[in-house]
């Protein structure tokens, strides 16, 4: 049975904002884009580096070391040098607080 986890309230990211949590050992990033919120496993599936540290541009994570560009709604893969998505998480608002679904319990 999964779980969900509380990540924030929905007032302390604004849009183009993201922030980093931790979910069982894996880092996952949690972006407000006009006003919706998406979760993606903080990885580049490239060389398995961290892509938080990237820019964000028309929807989408660009990784800073080799510039693979991953969907932030949806975690497919939108250029190489990466060739395979990241893990996309589901994504809740219960009572003004952003939770994220821990699918691995």
């Amino acid at each position: 049975m999964s779980t969900w986890i509380s990540v924030c309230s929905i007032d302390e990211l604004e849009n183009g904002q993201h922030r980093v949590v931790e979910l069982d050992d894996t880092d996952v990033l949690v972006f407000k884009l006009d006003d919706q919120f998406y979760a993606i496993e903080d990885v580049c599936s490239h060389d398995g580096g961290k892509i938080g540290g990237g820019m964000c541009e028309n929807g989408e994570i660009i990784c800073p070391r080799h510039g693979a560009r991953f969907c932030i709604k949806t975690g497919e893969v939108k250029s190489p040098p990466a060739y395979e998505g990241v893990e996309c998480y589901a994504v809740r608002i219960e009572n003004r607080t952003v939770q994220i679904q821990n699918h691995r319990d």
